[in-house]
């Protein structure tokens, strides 16, 4: 076992720094501009690939603000960057987010909850939507499409980690756990995508 620390922790140990920051940078963050990804080793694994699910809609409305008036559900801000195995920022990647109402319901009819973006030039991402509710069968998750200039995809699903129904849900891997912390009465999450080039 390698003593090197794994893209995980070390991510982890500056969340907090993180969160910090972000507070002090609003004005930056409402013109879509994120810092660089603070901590980021060599040749880290691609993230894990997982079903679309049953769900999934093409042409989704290209937005970062999936909330719409007299939705229910605890705010959420999910920001992040798109890297490459050797922790190059992809700028102008499609990011496809979509996942359940506060009941655990999806919209099938519209596009409730549903929205893409691209990535700026340091890769960065942010989308502002609500926590999603858990059904039978399924923890609370995200669903994302991670799509490259050209083409390539990387299907996946996020994660809350602490969440009851992990346990119990086959789909759910630790490595794709949000790192999440309290934000007023919201919460904030961070993923980084890691995608294999080659």
């Amino acid at each position: 076992m390698s003593d090197r620390p794994d893209r995980r922790r070390l991510l982890a140990g500056s969340f907090a720094t993180c969160v910090a920051l972000k507070l002090a940078e609003d004005a930056a963050l409402a013109q879509g501009e994120l810092k660089p990804t603070p901590a980021c080793g060599e040749h880290d694994e691609a993230t894990l690939r997982q079903t679309e699910g049953p769900f999934f809609k093409p042409r989704s409305p290209e937005r970062s603000d999936l909330r719409e008036p007299n939705l229910k559900g605890q705010p959420f801000e999910l920001t992040g960057f798109v890297l490459t195995r050797g922790c190059r920022p992809v700028g102008r990647v499609l990011v496809d987010l979509w996942h359940a109402d506060d009941a655990g319901e999806y919209d099938n009819t519209g596009f409730r909850l549903r929205g893409h973006q691209f990535t700026d030039a340091q890769g960065g991402y942010r989308f502002l939507t609500t926590v999603p509710g858990a059904y039978t069968g399924r923890t609370r998750h995200f669903h994302v499409k991670v799509q490259l200039p050209g083409g390539r995809v990387l299907t996946t699903q996020l994660y809350f980690p602490d969440e009851p129904k992990n346990r119990s849900d086959g789909l759910f891997r630790r490595e794709l756990s949000m790192k999440i912390a309290k934000a007023g009465d919201g919460l904030d999450g961070r993923f980084d995508f890691v995608l294999d080039m080659g």
